[in-house]
């Protein structure tokens, strides 16, 4: 797997600018009338990581990074400031922020995913970087012990309990999470002279399945 388990420094991605893209097909008919299809199960986080420097020592710390990935060649892990937590950003992670799954008795292994709401409509988005130390994890009402009664697999975001949950049953998860990206350019281009005039590279980053 062309990934290295790090982290973009989060220092400088809290500056940045970005969010989720779809891709939706628009097609017009004869009579006025739309069809709309989408071959994306899933959206794609975008990111400028550019307007998160603040610094020549930054711009540094980006280089090196930006080098030590190879350009495009390496995918990292993303800190999105604005959708890290399974529930509120302000609140503490609770192990029954999101329901995940619900035992059949013989299923040990479930995906971490994030439920998102508005209306009648959801959407849920599977959590393939959860944050190490992060995740609780509970069954019904009770919460369970990471180490003894589950083990979370922080590569994949899939949790294994060392018993099958009971049919029935409702599993719940809480946790941080990161985007797996990578850079969408092989070169930075950068200038001491324009950075103190107000100006920032453009350093673009996008989503990567893993």
């Amino acid at each position: 797997m062309q990934f290295h388990d790090v982290r973009f420094p989060p220092s400088l991605s809290f500056g940045s600018v970005g969010g989720p893209q779809r891709q939706t097909e628009v097609v017009t008919l004869a009579n006025g009338y739309e069809e709309r299809n989408t071959p994306w199960a899933h959206s794609r986080r975008v990111y400028d990581a550019g307007l998160g420097m603040r610094s020549i020592d930054d711009i540094q710390t980006l280089i090196a990074f930006f080098e030590a990935r190879m350009g495009q060649m390496y995918g990292f892990r993303w800190k999105d400031w604005a959708d890290f937590k399974s529930g509120k950003a302000a609140l503490p992670v609770a192990f029954d922020d999101q329901s995940i799954g619900r035992g059949d008795g013989a299923s040990a292994s479930f995906q971490i995913v994030k439920t998102y709401r508005s209306g009648a409509q959801s959407y849920r988005r599977p959590i393939i970087k959860p944050v190490v130390g992060t995740v609780r994890v509970g069954v019904e009402q009770d919460e369970l012990q990471e180490g003894v009664e589950y083990e979370v697999d922080a590569s994949t975001g899939i949790i294994t309990f060392a018993h099958p949950p009971d049919p029935g049953m409702e599993i719940f998860a809480g946790f941080e999470f990161d985007v797996p990206v990578r850079f969408d350019t092989d070169r930075i281009l950068t200038s001491v002279e324009s950075f103190h005039a107000g100006q920032v590279p453009n350093v673009p980053v996008i989503e990567v399945r893993v």
